[in-house]
């Protein structure tokens, strides 16, 4: 699937205006199965919309095939792919949706720029090496590895359009009579024995890949694709032009023999870079007998091949307790059991220790009797795609809004179901697009389609009071303040507690994002922040606000399009954008000197979500890049960066020197905040993948001692936050 530039108008004579819920915005391209639309998700995601062009729609075959595909990006979305956000393989026009990526593929790269350099060959190299191997992990074959299904990304190279790839436990390995790929970046056994392809032939595809990179055309070049096919079975690969510190490594690749071909962990330990972006080893080490073309699906630790970020390659660890994805069926399949009993099914984590204690009355303090066990709760009412549940927590419960379920509340300690109000909203499984907000006391949820704020008692879901949102379409907490925002800037402010009207002011204007202090207050570091972008995005106004009176305390105008993060530590935390939309630094306002500080990235985060802790700022882009910038004193630069290689996350939380962070995949990883060093992770939580993929994942909720997260398979889950390791 090709998420690209603009390259002209697609052939649609009929092109939809919708693909599902999804605005179609322009045309990205078009390919042989469909064309690529830009869109936009609700939450603001940029996504490429892939539609199967509507004289193959009635076509079964081709029907199938696209479901093909669907299912083997799902299970490959990871830091190497674009990720799948949603699809129907059912609609009368078929589509699927992934997140945009933004960079040209590797053929209009070589095409308009020339071939690579020998350092930006084997960064690519490196690049492709890995994302092949999380590939194969997933147990996944790509079968058509070529330049033009390769993008370059800011953050490295990403392996598209998964249409012809298939499962390597699926029957199905070709269709008969045809000949599946594209012959210059085929290998001898797709011609020879196309129902024994393994993963051995995408690394054939790659040393092609890289030829092809280096020289501006293919190891085997012909016009005709008969003789392309002769030469790939019966001839060497003409490897001239090829830079001679990497063409051993290209010839091994496209050895004829499968079981002679390097695996893709080997190529990353071959193309292993160092901060200078120069290779530290270019002939990959000797291994033992292997007893197939395939991958060796056994994780290893090994450096991750440093990528070129802004001209800045560099080198991290990669995680070393990644579980192979092939497994998702399998626990699927025990978590759909789970969730068979009724709306809300729960069972006992697997911990050692047993059932976890009695159940309760909501609201009893732990004590010696009644100590903390993880715990696993299946939490869904609804049948549409988003079954992400959303929490938040306190001291005595967890609460939750989960499609069909309005609110819910469990005990903390053993999971139990303490009360469950069901959702009357009339669009399947609408709930609010947000987490349940605790705030002046009472548990605060928007329901009716959005159309009312509802508070309620935490102890017994009872409701306090509600307000009508229908001209409000934006809400936001800060403090013991409840703001809604209308389109034209007016904003109405409402007393958490009590639901009364506070003031209504019009404070920052359109499409101004708000943010506030914990505690309300009325000192000068403390309060209300509405953050304007100007209409060409040369700047952004801050405005300060009283929380109890609505009146306008200060205003600044900082250069560049900013959008807040938080406030915390006396200042006001903004992450600055470009022309891309790509996040390119922090900035950090005092709020009491309006000093301004800048700390640039050391290279650009796309869709960047971010969380603060004192003075430093935690930011995790869509691909998976999760970096730590301090904001203050003579240290105030960039201080870690890891590469987690999962695709698309919640926004991180961090509490006591831990980040944890959500993955797609329905895992919980927790990070050493100071070190930037994974130090653990769940399992995956998936159903049979049909509700598992929105465009928005939960955060988990960080409380002394525990934190609870939710998965796509409508999971509630907690665990204990003193030995990640342990997971």
């Amino acid at each position: 699937m090709p998420p690209l530039r603009n390259t002209g108008q697609a052939p649609e004579a009929e092109r939809p205006e919708y693909a599902g819920r999804y605005l179609l915005e322009s045309d990205l391209g078009s390919g042989g199965m469909g064309a690529v639309h830009l869109a936009t998700s609700a939450s603001g995601l940029r996504l490429a919309v892939k539609i199967i062009h509507s004289h193959h729609a009635s076509d079964p075959e081709f029907r199938a095939r696209f479901r093909q595909e669907i299912t083997a990006a799902r299970r490959v979305s990871g830091a190497f792919t674009a990720p799948v956000v949603d699809a129907d393989p059912e609609a009368e026009r078929p589509w699927m949706a992934t997140l945009f990526i933004d960079g040209p593929t590797l053929s209009e790269r070589v095409k308009r720029s020339g071939p690579l350099s020998t350092d930006e060959l084997i960064q690519l190299g490196a690049g492709l090496a890995e994302g092949l191997r999380d590939i194969h992990r997933a147990g996944v074959v790509h079968r058509d590895l070529k330049p033009s299904n390769v993008l370059l990304a800011a953050d490295g190279p990403k392996v598209i359009d998964f249409g012809i790839s298939r499962p390597t436990d699926s029957d199905l390995h070709t269709e008969t009579g045809r000949l599946i790929g594209t012959p210059p970046f085929m290998a001898p056994e797709q011609f020879q024995r196309p129902r024994e392809v393994g993963p051995a032939a995408d690394v054939f595809a790659m040393g092609a890949v890289l030829v092809h990179a280096a020289t501006g055309k293919g190891p085997f070049d012909s016009d005709s694709p008969y003789i392309v096919a002769y030469q790939v079975v019966h001839d060497e690969p003409d490897l001239s032009g090829v830079p001679e510190r990497v063409q051993p490594l290209v010839a091994r690749c496209l050895a004829k023999e499968p079981a002679d071909r390097p695996t893709p962990d080997e190529l990353m330990a071959a193309l292993r870079t160092d901060r200078k972006g120069t290779a530290t080893a270019l002939v990959p080490p000797s291994r033992g007998p292997r007893t197939g073309g395939g991958d060796d699906p056994t994780p290893t630790t090994h450096p991750k091949a440093g990528r070129s970020r802004g001209g800045r390659p560099w080198t991290v660890l990669s995680l070393n307790r990644r579980r192979p994805r092939a497994r998702w069926a399998a626990i699927a399949a025990v978590l759909a059991v789970t969730a068979g009993a009724g709306l809300v099914g729960m069972h006992a984590a697997d911990d050692g220790h047993g059932p976890g204690p009695a159940t309760t009355r909501p609201g009893q303090a732990d004590s010696a009797e009644r100590k903390f066990r993880p715990w696993d709760l299946q939490l869904r009412g609804g049948t549409g795609e988003n079954r992400i549940p959303s929490c938040a927590a306190d001291g005595t419960g967890v609460y939750c809004a989960a499609p069909g379920i309005k609110a819910a509340r469990i005990d903390p300690l053993n999971g139990h179901l303490d009360w469950s109000k069901k959702s009357t909203d009339t669009t399947p499984d609408s709930v609010g697009g947000a987490a349940p907000v605790l705030s002046g006391g009472l548990l605060h949820v928007i329901t009716g389609n959005g159309g009312r704020l509802e508070a309620l008692d935490p102890a017994s879901g009872a409701k306090r009071w509600d307000a009508d949102l229908s001209s409000y379409p934006v809400v936001r907490h800060a403090g013991d303040s409840v703001l809604l925002v209308a389109d034209d800037g007016m904003v109405r402010s409402l007393d958490s507690r009590t639901g009364e009207e506070r003031w209504t002011e019009p404070r920052g204007g359109p499409g101004s994002l708000w943010v506030g202090t914990d505690g309300g207050g009325s000192g000068p570091n403390s309060g209300l922040f509405a953050v304007t972008a100007s209409s060409d995005g040369t700047s952004t106004q801050v405005s300060a606000v009283d929380p109890t009176t609505g009146a306008l305390r200060w205003e600044k105008r900082v250069t560049g399009t900013l959008t807040p993060v938080s406030v915390s530590d006396g200042a006001l935390f903004l992450l600055a954008g470009n022309l891309d939309s790509m996040t390119v630094g922090v900035v950090r306002l005092d709020t009491a000197t309006r000093d301004v500080r800048r700390v640039p990235l050391s290279s650009p985060l796309d869709q960047a979500q971010a969380t603060v802790a004192g003075d430093t700022v935690y930011l995790i882009g869509y691909s998976g890049s999760l970096a730590a910038v301090r904001t203050k004193g003579n240290g105030a630069a960039e201080r870690w960066r890891l590469e987690t290689s999962v695709a698309w996350t919640s926004a991180p939380v961090v509490l006591d020197g831990r980040l944890y962070l959500s993955a797609g995949d329905g895992r919980l990883l927790a990070v050493d905040a100071r070190r930037g060093v994974l130090v653990g992770e769940t399992k995956p939580r998936m159903d049979d993948g049909r509700h598992t993929f929105t465009a928005t994942l939960a955060a988990p909720v960080a409380v002394p001692g525990r934190v609870y997260a939710s998965a796509p398979d409508g999971s509630v889950f907690a665990v204990d936050s003193r030995d990640p390791s342990r997971w």
